[in-house]
């Protein structure tokens, strides 16, 4: 390998970290505003782990979940309900929850830097909200 090529790939490496560096500061100043957002400590982002656990907060899911993100299958079951919960926690549909997963880069900067407001978790259909999503008469 020649002086140039070593050069040229030296030079493709360093603008494919910088593009990574980017992506990373974009997730992370959109998750920090969403956390902000939904009444949650922004730098939470950045805490490995921890994060979950005020994912979890925000999306209204039981601390336990948290054992679902180590078991290999489990986890991406609870990630994907996770993603449609935080979307809905925030007024949006299922299908931009579904965007939260698969182009988290383009749609975490929407939910952070756009109108959403967080309006608490939805309730679990255990008797809080009917099939149809309207709200049981109580006697």
């Amino acid at each position: 390998m020649n002086t140039q090529t070593a050069g040229a790939i030296g030079l493709i490496g360093a603008a494919f970290a910088l593009v990574l560096v980017a992506i990373f500061g974009v997730m992370i100043a959109s998750m920090w505003k969403v956390f902000r957002k939904a009444g949650q400590p922004g730098w939470a982002a950045i805490m490995p782990i921890y994060n979950l656990v005020v994912l979890l907060r925000i999306t209204g899911k039981p601390g336990w979940w948290l054992v679902l993100f180590c078991l290999p299958g489990a986890n991406l079951v609870a990630l994907i309900l996770v993603s449609v919960a935080l979307a809905r926690s925030f007024g949006k549909s299922t299908g931009f929850g579904l965007g939260l997963l698969a182009l988290g880069v383009v749609f975490y900067p929407i939910l952070a830097f756009g109108d959403a407001y967080y309006r608490g978790p939805e309730p679990s259909a255990g008797g809080m909200v009917s099939a149809v999503g309207i709200e049981p008469t109580t006697y």
